[in-house]
């Protein structure tokens, strides 16, 4: 497996370079995200993935740029309070986050971080606490998704891997949808399979699966520059484009 360049794990590609084939597949998970939105609205949706590198931090962040860049009002919110990666991936400062919001009562709008794509503000973990799993599962928390549906359209909240803690499955029950984000050639079928039967365990309404890092042919080339395609699950949902 080849090792990844750090600069490139932290591009946001579809704000820096927004006419890359990769954009576009954003663009695409974005327009089926709205599919799935006929009968009900998804407004605050988790991702995660089974197990840590599968890219899950990167989705939802990119998804969050493009999501604002439709004129929506976004929020995304850092809640692997175990590994928080969105104020790297933003390059933003994390003194304050969900934790004081949780913690210390601390308003949204004094903690919130504008980022540099218009419509997209930041949320981002804040102090790494003791007991992560407590606190996701507390009634403030609970309390936090109203807070926010208030002032944005759309709320993304990035959760630790599954399999790992039992912090994603906790959340999963707290939000409209979650999309499970697998690496191509390098997530395991068993460990998919495990994840979704532990979020469906939790009650989680598991809208899609975003399979990254796909090798896609066009014109008789080759391109992988980690495109995302979406997998609808039940009725209403979209289909592979």
């Amino acid at each position: 497996m080849a090792k990844k360049n750090s600069k490139r794990e932290y591009e946001l590609i579809t704000h820096e370079r927004p006419k890359a084939l990769v954009s576009e597949a954003y663009r695409t998970l974005r327009t089926n995200l709205g599919f799935t939105e006929i009968d009900q609205k998804y407004r605050s949706i988790l991702l995660s993935s089974p197990n840590p590198m599968d890219g899950k931090s990167m989705t939802i962040a990119n998804l969050a740029v493009v999501l604002a860049q439709a004129g929506h009002k976004v929020i995304l919110v850092d809640c692997d309070l175990r590994k928080p990666m969105q104020h790297e991936i933003f390059k933003l400062p994390n003194q304050r986050g969900v934790t004081n919001c949780l913690m210390q009562n601390l308003e949204i709008a004094e903690v919130a971080q504008a980022t540099a794509v218009e419509n997209l503000n930041l949320l981002s973990s804040g102090p790494i606490p003791p007991n992560p799993a407590e606190i996701l599962n507390s009634e403030s928390t609970r309390a936090l998704w109203g807070r926010l549906q208030e002032e944005y359209d759309y709320i993304l909240v990035d959760g630790p891997p599954v399999l790992a803690v039992a912090d994603a499955s906790i959340l999963a029950g707290q939000v409209d949808g979650v999309i499970l984000v697998l690496w191509s050639g390098h997530s395991r079928i068993d460990a998919a399979r495990q994840a979704k039967e532990q979020l469906s365990r939790a009650g989680a309404n598991l809208i899609g699966v975003v399979l990254n890092q796909v090798e896609v042919k066009r014109n008789n080339y080759y391109y992988n520059y980690g495109s995302y395609y979406y997998y609808g699950y039940g009725e209403g949902s979209a289909r592979k484009k």
